[in-house]
């Protein structure tokens, strides 16, 4: 099956919803869950890009030690402190109430960014997944990685997540080595695709999105710039955004690919092929999403 270029001519065949005035419930809520005493910013670039993506209402779940530093840098969120373990993450045993509790009327979620191993992370989101039957899903980083196991808790879901791993993320998915995974990268995102049955965002300096049916598109922008510590954050971001306001997985990812891409080949020209920020990506992302949109 031959690749469609992911373009903003085919992005049109998948409209977004029309911005029109009324409350910010109508563009949706969306929970993060993500950040560790170490790695806080992971979840904080995401929130800001989820945002900035037309997301109405925002939940941020996080290590307690970094919910009110959180709190005050993205004050248009509620936050949710949640138990650590010693190292700083989540403990999840002990964040389950409180989660079920954030999660509740949540349009779409976001599990993963700068949370902390695998296994703990993985069953969070089977938690979240069984609780929260027909909202939709992106699971990245440490969400990804031990994902095979609970293949059928994933199915269970009917096509309604996204995952976004980079190679090595893939690799522990599929129990491949990181080379065979860079060597192709689109049968490893087919072949998750199928197993999982979910929209497939193979990350990388070209950027492969497979459904499970087998479509492939791929996208080719986006710069050497991107590949920057954040990027991938900001990115599940504008994904769960696009989520929460009611875009189909298929169609998000697509859109959330380009206006990544986009945005780091905007930043490219005015900053510098390489150096900007992931911060600075989500602040293109309003510009970008209006201009493709007409």
């Amino acid at each position: 099956m031959t690749p469609t270029p992911l373009t903003v001519a085919k992005l049109k065949e998948h409209p977004l919803p029309t911005p029109r005035e009324g409350s910010k419930d109508d563009r949706g809520s969306a929970l993060i869950l993500g950040g560790s005493a170490s790695v806080p910013g992971a979840a904080l670039l995401a929130s800001v890009a989820a945002l900035r993506a037309g997301a109405g209402k925002l939940k941020i779940a996080t290590a307690q030690s970094a919910a009110v530093g959180m709190a005050l840098t993205v004050p248009e969120a509620m936050v949710v402190g949640l138990p650590e373990t010693s190292d700083g993450g989540i403990d999840g045993e002990r964040a389950l109430e409180c989660l079920r509790t954030a999660a509740e009327g949540c349009d779409a979620l976001l599990v993963g960014p700068g949370l902390l191993g695998s296994k703990p992370t993985t069953a969070m989101a089977v938690e979240l997944l069984h609780r929260l039957p027909t909202a939709t899903f992106i699971l990245d980083a440490a969400a990804i990685c031990a994902l095979a196991s609970h293949a059928d808790d994933v199915r269970r879901h009917k096509g309604r997540v996204v995952i976004t791993p980079h190679a090595g993320e893939m690799a522990q998915l599929l129990d491949r080595s990181r080379d065979a995974v860079e060597a192709d990268p689109l049968d490893a995102a087919l072949t998750a695709a199928d197993l999982l049955q979910v929209v497939v965002v193979m990350k990388g300096a070209r950027t492969w999105i497979v459904d499970p049916q087998g479509a492939r598109w791929l996208y080719e922008g986006g710069g050497v710039g991107l590949a920057t510590s954040g990027s991938g954050d900001a990115l599940a971001g504008i994904v769960v955004g696009l989520l929460a306001r009611g875009v189909e997985p298929l169609s998000a990812a697509l859109w959330g690919v380009y206006l990544h891409g986009e945005a780091g080949r905007r930043l490219a020209a005015s900053v510098g092929p390489i150096g900007f920020l992931a911060r600075e990506l989500s602040g293109e992302v309003p510009r970008i999403l209006h201009e493709a949109s007409d």
